[in-house]
């Protein structure tokens, strides 16, 4: 029988969320990973399988967790503006990821479409069109 888990996925899923959201997935080492959530090399294996698994578990929470809810409550570009900064694992997974993973890419486009529908094409592209322009103007 192998050890009992030493740490929260859930807690870990949500750590991770805020560091892909910060620098991405090319921007963070697994290295980095294990500093920043706190876990060791193994575990982070063991349980997410690699470093693409954590990003995949990751990204699959956010968009269930984070995104989905404020598109629900949200409907329009000023109240998702304000809410920018929960936006940035979105923008940075459709620039970064979705082009080359046809996984991400799948999901990036199921919740694009849904902010087509909520918004409109050109208040979504607007919208985050805005927030990269904040992320680059502000250094976040």
């Amino acid at each position: 029988m192998g050890r009992p888990r030493g740490f929260d996925e859930e807690a870990v899923t949500r750590a991770a969320v805020a560091l892909f959201a910060s620098r991405a997935y090319d921007g963070l080492s697994v290295d980095d990973l294990v500093t920043g959530l706190g876990v060791h090399r193994n575990s982070l294996y063991k349980t997410f399988g690699s470093k693409r698994g954590l990003y995949l578990t990751a990204l699959r929470w956010y968009l269930r967790h984070e995104v989905a809810p404020l598109l629900d409550t949200a409907p329009d570009t000023e109240a998702l503006l304000r809410e920018g900064p929960r936006l940035d694992l979105l923008l940075l997974a459709a620039a970064e990821q979705a082009p080359l993973d046809a996984e991400v890419g799948t999901l990036i486009a199921a919740v694009l479409r849904r902010l087509d529908e909520v918004l409109g094409p050109d208040a979504a592209n607007r919208l985050l069109g805005l927030r990269l322009r904040a992320r680059i103007h502000t250094g976040e």
